[in-house]
């Protein structure tokens, strides 16, 4: 089995030209575009410096007992420690909504890109079993890396104060607080690489067999093991391709003297501008997929090119 990176991708892009240029339909543009805002809504998806204690831009102490002063200021401050408690609870609120609602659009952008159709109302009620399973597990592992993290935090700031107390010399903290960060770097990207594992193929596999999170990532899981390379290859492929387009943006916001980053900024507008990569991405996804066996065909085999063009919102 020979599995390739370029051929599934330039399949998945000429889906997407097929599906959004022929014909240009920009009714159609504005549906999927709505499907592909929800669907990345919880998609995400320096090292230190030292200072003095008597001077410089940085003052590790103020840096290292940071935690401890806005504890003492918030308990001096009960008004404003309950205002702020209020606002994170609110936005943990929103958080878990935003939640939802990206897990229920994952499958309704899927659903578009694989019958290359625009529908919002069909699928949001079709796959609702499967998008609230999705956000059941897509919460609990944002709660586990929260606290991994958290806990990490914790500890490497205790290690530091601690370094900080009883050596002579703020040089001393550099080496370990690099070495902290770098290894904060590597929970993120850890994380960040089983959120793309999840988003990209245990959905796919989850809306072809119409079966829960849990029971789509043990068949991934057998097949992710025996392939980990291919898969580590598939993240780095895709990181490139996303460097591209971050470049282009920029290139794009400065050459429309900032104009054009105002547009990028609108949550909705700029996934309907950018509609031909998250078409592209998630067509790709899936033909990279499909390359590993006839079990993880998405895709209707009964013609050679998307179905459907069909536009609607029921």
């Amino acid at each position: 089995m020979t599995i390739q990176y370029v051929e599934p991708f330039s399949r998945g892009f000429a889906r997407m030209k097929k599906a959004l240029f022929n014909p240009f339909d920009l009714k159609k543009w504005f549906v999927v575009g709505f499907t592909a805002f929800l669907s990345g809504l919880t998609d995400f998806h320096g090292g230190a410096d030292s200072g003095r204690k008597d001077g410089g831009m940085v003052h590790w102490e103020d840096v290292l007992y940071f935690p401890q002063k806005a504890a003492e200021w918030l308990t001096e401050n009960p008004g404003w420690a309950i205002l702020i408690a209020f606002g994170v609870f609110l936005i943990l609120i929103l958080g878990v909504f935003v939640a939802w609602w990206s897990s229920r659009g994952k499958f309704m952008f899927l659903d578009n890109v694989v019958h290359d159709r625009s529908q919002v109302r069909a699928p949001w009620n079709e796959y609702r079993v499967e998008g609230n399973s999705l956000f059941l597990v897509s919460l609990s592992l944002a709660a586990i890396v929260l606290v991994i993290v958290t806990g990490y935090v914790i500890q490497c700031f205790t290690a530091l104060q601690g370094l900080y107390e009883g050596v002579e010399g703020e040089k001393a903290l550099i080496v370990p607080a690099i070495l902290m960060l770098l290894g904060l770097i590597a929970i993120f990207l850890l994380s960040g690489f089983i959120s793309l594992l999840l988003r990209d193929f245990v959905v796919p596999i989850m809306y072809r067999y119409r079966i829960t999170t849990l029971k789509a990532v043990g068949k991934f899981f057998t097949l992710l093991m025996s392939r980990l390379l291919y898969f580590v290859g598939y993240a780095l492929f895709t990181f490139v391709i996303l460097l591209v387009v971050v470049i282009a943006i920029v290139i794009v916001g400065f050459a429309t003297c900032c104009v054009g980053f105002l547009l990028f900024a609108l949550p909705y507008i700029s996934a309907v501008v950018l509609l031909p990569v998250s078409y592209t991405l998630r067509a790709f996804s899936v033909e990279f997929l499909e390359q590993f066996g006839p079990e993880y065909h998405i895709f209707p085999r009964e013609s050679a090119t998307p179905a459907s063009t069909e536009t609607t919102i029921a």
